[in-house]
């Protein structure tokens, strides 16, 4: 079927997991409003099924655009499989995000429908956002994502940490975005386009001659997304914002907002953007750097599980900016791989900190991890899965989409990220295994509470995890061949070497794929 956007309609046809997401969103309110009086837990099951079957139907949807021809490459939405697989790891994030937090919500108090409806919406924006093709798309998906984040981060009123944590990620947040908006007004200004189609060609023009409104634009973009994808040193309002948030909450923050704002990155900054490399290549290969080191030599004093977590999904960002930097087709292949492997291990990792925080999140510190694995074998043995994944030992998903990583930064010749990456994964060791010894080598105080044994739902996204986590692992050909395509098929137009005085030692031109 050919897609040439003559009609509103083929938009329509080209938006259909957000759709879907946004009906099922209506669907879900409307359901509640009709349930408010009735408190059964039946009553409130409709709710909260309903909203993961939209998912669901959003992924078959997301997989349908797979048959769609677009002759046009300017349109405002991409239609490439790059999008299509970026959605999946977004889909999948809310999937497992909606059934870790049932369980809590009903202890909390919080099993509402508008819980729901913010994290579909905020699907819908992370969704658009790395689908955007133009730049006021860009900036209209952010605010969506955001504004939904920012709520449910604040969703617990009765914890004053959740309003502390949602009131500075409000804050960060708008002056991250009047970062983005004044490089895209600038950008605007230096193109006359907001079409990256049109942007792309009048930067390899602009950047030849040294356009001040260009380069400043370009630079300004690139802040506006390191705030998003929490780089060092935008990264302050992250330990914060992810330790007051509810606690599934944090997970798909620190899932689903990372997924879409590094796809945005990639396809903006080092695709789109490419032509200006001069720009913005040594500046991500410093950030990459900071971000890699910074984050993990504090998580190491860190005592809270949660708030370590915090710093380490901040160093998981230093990581994947490795592959972004190291660009070229395996470059965005590895990145978009370790996306979805970080996605997976991240949720269950903080879904598994939720059982064990208890009511009011007030159980968070390493001892209160402490024998858990005895206590609770199957939630320690999953809780293992997910730290050695994020640590990357094998044979977990996390060891392959770190290893294609290091391949990528060797291949691309940034050696010297490579050999940091490797550094502060081992420095990581400490930490994630520090975890794990609580919960195996150290008994649990007399009058301990016990963790409350997590329901069906809950069971069954674990287990879809860690299966995950571990095929990723063992059998990682079928994943590693999709990522391939995905990034082979965002292909930059026209590149411009990059003549960087200075440039750190390994930075290089992005060429053509």
């Amino acid at each position: 079927m050919i897609l040439d956007f003559s009609s509103q309609i083929d938009y329509l046809w080209a938006l259909l997991p957000e759709v879907v997401l946004a009906v099922t969103g209506l669907l879900v309110l409307t359901l509640d409003v009709f349930q408010r009086g009735a408190r059964s837990v039946q009553s409130r099951t409709w709710v909260r099924w309903t909203a993961v079957a939209g998912v669901l139907i959003a992924l078959v949807a997301n997989a349908y655009l797979l048959r769609f021809d677009v002759p046009v490459r300017s349109a405002m939405i991409a239609m490439d499989s790059f999008r299509v697989a970026t959605n999946f790891v977004i889909l999948g994030a809310t999937a497992l995000g909606l059934l870790f937090s049932f369980d809590y919500l009903k202890r909390e108090g919080l099993n509402i429908g508008e819980f729901y409806f913010l994290m579909l919406t905020a699907s819908i924006g992370m969704m658009l956002l790395a689908g955007s093709r133009d730049l006021i798309v860009v900036f209209l998906a952010v605010e969506l994502m955001s504004l939904a984040v920012y709520i449910l981060t604040g969703f617990d009123r009765k914890d004053p940490r959740s309003a502390e944590g949602s009131l500075k990620y409000f804050l960060m947040g708008a002056f991250a975005s009047g970062f983005l908006l004044y490089g895209i007004a600038l950008l605007f200004g230096a193109t006359g386009s907001t079409n990256l189609a049109l942007v792309t060609s009048e930067v390899a023009r602009g950047a030849r001659d040294g356009n001040f409104l260009l380069h400043a634009g370009v630079a300004l973009v690139v802040v506006g997304f390191g705030f998003k994808v929490s780089a060092v040193p935008f990264h302050m309002w992250t330990p914060d914002a992810y330790e007051g948030a509810p606690t599934p909450v944090t997970g798909f923050m620190a899932a689903g907002v990372k997924a879409a704002g590094f796809a945005a990155l990639i396809r903006i900054v080092t695709v789109e953007l490419a032509p200006a490399a001069s720009v913005w290549m040594v500046v991500l290969w410093w950030l990459a750097v900071l971000t890699m080191i910074v984050p993990n030599l504090i998580a190491l004093a860190e005592d809270n599980v949660k708030r370590m977590l915090a710093y380490s999904s901040i160093a998981h960002a230093g990581y994947l900016m490795v592959g972004v930097v190291s660009g070229g087709a395996v470059g965005r292949s590895a990145t978009l791989l370790y996306l979805a492997v970080y996605a997976v291990m991240t949720l269950g990792a903080f879904a598994v900190v939720g059982v064990v925080a208890g009511q009011g999140d007030s159980r968070g510190s390493l001892a209160d991890f402490r024998g858990l694995g005895w206590r609770r074998p199957l939630l320690g043995a999953a809780m293992v899965v997910f730290l050695l994944s994020l640590a990357g030992f094998p044979p977990t998903g996390g060891f392959i989409g770190k290893l294609y990583l290091l391949l990528a930064a060797v291949e691309a010749g940034q050696v010297t990220l490579a050999v940091i990456l490797v550094l502060t994964s081992f420095v990581s060791y400490y930490y994630y295994l520090r975890v794990i010894w609580k919960m195996y080598f150290e008994e649990a105080p007399e009058g301990a509470a016990l963790p409350e044994v997590p329901g069906a739902a809950f069971r069954i996204a674990a287990v879809v995890a860690v299966v995950l986590i571990l095929v990723a692992g063992l059998l990682p050909g079928r994943a590693i061949r999709t990522a391939e395509l995905a990034g082979a098929d965002l292909a930059p137009r026209r590149v411009v070497p990059l003549s960087q005085p200075g440039a750190p030692t390994g930075v290089s031109g992005t060429s053509t794929d």
